[in-house]
């Protein structure tokens, strides 16, 4: 009988038959349970849509709060140069009117903010604006809910944060932007 050789007794393989399965499997895992990051944008409830045409409202001028931010991103807030550093202590003064002046809002629930910009207005700037007007609003609020019950606003419960809503709306408009320093 022939003499087997080390070679004939060992096999060095490894079967790699179903490595391809669980390269597979293990990419199949992670494209599943892997994350990715969306950016959201200013989160902003629409009005339902509507094919019916507008009612138009004859506003009081007194009432609206315009800001505009034009091409070079600078502020205009009711015709005159502004600075967003002081855009929202503006706000609240002319949505509350503590010294009920005559060229404020009559009353909160009456008053307007109007937001526009310019197609060339850079986006921080916007957002900035944004969120100063939003900050406006939600310091307003709080103030209102801790006179009235003692807390922050987003620590009431449902019924009392309409109360707080009801008394102070947040009445936002954005108009469609206008052309490349065309704003007026």
């Amino acid at each position: 009988m022939p003499k087997k050789s080390s070679k004939d007794r060992l096999s060095n393989e490894i079967n790699a038959g179903s490595m391809a399965d669980i390269a597979f499997l293990l990419l199949i895992f992670f494209l599943v349970t892997t994350t990715i990051d969306v950016d959201k944008g200013v989160l902003v409830r629409l009005p339902p849509w509507s094919e019916d045409e507008p009612e138009t409202e004859k506003l009081n001028k007194r009432n609206v709060y315009s800001v505009l931010v034009n091409a070079n991103n600078e502020l205009l807030v009711r015709g005159e140069p502004a600075s967003v550093d002081n855009l929202r202590e503006n706000a609240k003064n002319f949505i509350i009117n503590p010294d009920n002046r005559s060229d404020m809002a009559e009353t909160p629930q009456k008053a307007i903010i109007s937001l526009r910009n310019d197609r060339g207005t850079k986006y921080g700037t916007y957002l900035e604006v944004y969120n100063e007007l939003k900050a406006a609003y939600t310091e307003l609020r709080n103030a209102e809910s801790q006179k009235r019950f003692g807390k922050d606003f987003e620590f009431l419960d449902r019924d009392r944060r309409k109360e707080i809503i009801n008394a102070i709306p947040l009445i936002l408009s954005e108009a469609e932007p206008t052309d490349f320093g065309a704003e007026s």
